[in-house]
Order: C-alpha cells, then structure tokens, then sequence
C-alpha cells in the first residue's frame, strides 16, 4: 500500500531514501531549508568504500586527537566547547573507542558497504552519466608505524573476502605509472570504486523527477504537529505539509530538527574542506588516501579533487582554517612531489558538515517514540558511500518490509 512520505533533507541520503521509497509507489516530497545545490554531498570526495570497516571510535583515537589538538595542521581537531552536547558527545565516544565496539561493527559495516556498492552497480548499468569506475583505492603511507596500522587492518578485511593487494615502493610505481609517488609502501583495496558527486546528484534529481517526487527547496520546518505517537503533519515556513511517513535525514542539521519532537540526538557536525585542480601532465589515475595526513585523492574526467581534516564543532561554525588547508596542500606535495599544489584560494574552498556520531556508525532505524518516523543520518565522512543502501533500508523500514541487512547496530534508543 502506497503512502506520502515526507524526506527532510535533500542531500545524498535524502535524495537516496527518496529514490527507494518513490520505486516502492509512493508519494513523496523531500523538503529542505537550502536551495539544494551545495552541501556535504557535492564537496566529498566521491569515494565507495567496502574497505572502511573500522569505525571512527576506535582503539587509539582518543589519543591520537589529544596530540592532534596542539598541531594546527592535524586532520584531526575537536572545538573546545563548554556546550553540554559536546561532553556527552565526548564521554560516549570515549565509551566507543575499544576494541569490542571495533569488534561488533566490522561486519555490518562490510555488510552495508557492499550493498550499497551493488546498487551503484546498478545504478551505473542503467546509466553511468556520474563516471563511476572501480580502481580500488590506495592507503599510501610514508612511515613504518602507519604502515603496521594499515596492514594490520588490511588483513581483518582480507579475512572477511575484501579484495586486498599489499604494495612495496616498485608495486606502487607498477600500479601508478601516471605521476611519481612518495611513499613506502600502500595497501590497494580492489574492491573499492569512485564516482563524481556533483554528477551523481544531478543523475538523482533528474530520476525522481521522473517519478513525481516533489523537490521543495527553501524550506525550513518549524515545527511538527503530532498526537498518540504519531507525527500528523510538518509546519514550514512556506505552509502545513500533511503526509504518512516522515524521514530525517538532514545530516548535521538532524538533532536540530528532531529537538523539535523532543528526541535527543547525539551528533555533531564535523567540517572538513576540499578543492579541486585541473588535471595536470603528471596526476594520479587511482584514488587513494595519503593515511598521514588523512588526505583524499580522487581523479575524475578532467580535475582531482583533494580534501581533508574533520573538525567537530557547530553547524554556525563557517570559517575556513588555512592552517589546516595548508597542512592539506603539505601532505600533497609531499606524497605526490611533481604535483606542486599550491595553497587553494578562498573563492576555491568547498567547506562541509559531516554528521557524526559518537559511535562512529549511521543511524538508521524507526523511531521508538513515533511510529512513522525514520531516522537516517550520522553517516560522517561515508555519506556518499552508503547513501544508496541507506536509501533501500529506509524504504523497507516504511514498508513494513524484512531490511535486506541487520540495522540492529545502527540503532540507537530514540
């Protein structure tokens, strides 16, 4: 039985969880404050990645960050805040950051990586106007303590039957005949792919728009008018909006939203910058992450785009940090000496929120307090990657329907 499903947010999630639950034969409108033309979805780097399986809290993390606290140019910074969200953000990451949490999300992180790969699969056979390709991805390391951290993950995800190739100096130069390389070792994961965002985005639009999906841009929620568990109608700047099932999946911008209907959500947005540049003579032709600096480097048609840092701040929080995009143009240059990027201009810099959770996993689940609302969001720096198979569990969970994966660790107590 169809339904009208509101979607509150319109980036790649939004616009995924869309596509799935329109195909179903339902009616739906996906509402947005911006005009839908800017947001973390278009400035990624346009990775699909089944090779990240270990989430962001992890063993070491939490030191690791202390270092990088004092190093303006680090990839990793936390806003000292005496916000009250951000301690508890803070303690429940701390919390995450063993081994067991490790231990209980690599397969239903595999397990979603790889649907969703399939389904951009599927969605490159009908039509690959977005250039989605699958050349892996290479983790390029510099020193031996990175190199061991790498290897080590490497071989947990050849056990689970990732595609994995370990690379000494001359295997890179084999693999990477386009553009010189500074690195002493790299570990290629077969299995990955990359497409270009922007493109992919506009391929989404075009398709829900063939399937009647209303795109209401520039407009904001205000409030929700609900009664015996039940969400009735949103109340936006721009009128009522009546409908069945409603889906936030407004990215950093989600708790807002969801304080609205008195449901607390822990996440907090993290910034991150990226910028492109015109292919050159000598450019890279496989994507890869240069691990010291936590950089990543994806070729396209005609520019690569770089991008990098994770600052966990606030949504109001919109000033670019040149001392980390220096330290981004450093880590460059020093990987990829015969590139020579310079420090990009500030017209030049694409400035984003990921949402992030302290457990460093989506959220994606019924809402124990309404029981038409779904929530889908907290994806961090994998957005991009898992929105296609986000999309299809969101439109299951509405459904009714058996999730083609486990969600239980993508579920919180909201």
């Amino acid at each position: 039985m169809s339904k009208k499903v509101v979607v509150i947010g319109g980036g790649i999630i939004g616009l995924c969880s869309a596509y799935f639950l329109a195909k179903e034969g339902n009616e739906v409108v996906i509402v947005d404050k911006s005009d839908m033309l800017d947001g973390a979805s278009y400035g990624n780097a346009g990775m699909i990645v089944p090779s990240h399986i270990i989430p962001l809290a992890q063993p070491g993390v939490i030191h690791k960050g202390i270092k990088w606290m004092f190093n303006p140019k680090s990839p990793f910074y936390i806003k000292p805040s005496a916000n009250s969200e951000l301690v508890k953000w803070l303690y429940n990451f701390y919390k995450n950051s063993n081994q067991t949490h490790v231990n209980n999300s690599i397969n239903h992180l595999k397990n979603i990586s790889f649907l969703s790969k399939e389904l951009y699969q599927g969605f490159a056979n009908e039509n690959n106007s977005f250039q989605y390709d699958e050349k892996g991805l290479l983790m390029l390391f510099q020193n031996e303590r990175i190199a061991e951290e790498e290897i080590k993950v490497a071989e947990i995800s050849k056990k689970l039957g990732i595609h994995v190739d370990f690379l000494d100096k001359n295997g890179i130069k084999n693999l990477e005949k386009s553009t010189t390389i500074n690195a002493i070792g790299a570990v290629h994961y077969k299995s990955d792919a990359h497409l270009s965002p922007n493109l992919f985005i506009s391929f989404l639009k075009k398709e829900l728009l063939k399937m009647n999906v209303q795109l209401l841009t520039n407009t904001e929620i205000l409030n929700f008018k609900f009664a015996n568990n039940t969400i009735k109608e949103i109340i936006t700047n721009n009128g009522i909006i009546k409908a069945d099932s409603f889906i936030v999946s407004a990215g950093s911008w989600s708790a807002k939203i969801l304080k609205k209907l008195d449901i607390k959500l822990l996440l907090l947005p993290g910034k991150g910058y990226s910028f492109n540049v015109p292919k050159q003579a000598e450019s890279p032709s496989i994507p890869s992450i240069l691990c010291e600096g936590k950089v990543a480097v994806t070729p396209f048609n005609t520019n690569i785009r770089f991008g990098g840092t994770l600052e966990i701040t606030n949504t109001d929080d919109t000033k670019i940090n040149f001392k980390r995009l220096n330290g981004i143009v450093e880590h460059i240059n020093s990987f990829y000496p015969n590139l020579k990027i310079e420090n990009p201009k500030q017209e030049n810099v694409w400035l984003g929120f990921r949402p992030c959770t302290p457990t460093g996993l989506p959220i994606i689940e019924r809402s124990n307090k309404f029981n038409n609302l779904v929530i889908a969001t907290g994806h961090a720096m994998m957005g991009l990657s898992l929105a296609p198979a986000t999309g299809k569990l969101v439109s299951e969970i509405v459904s009714n329907k058996k999730t083609t994966i486990d969600i239980l660790a993508f579920k919180t107590s909201n």
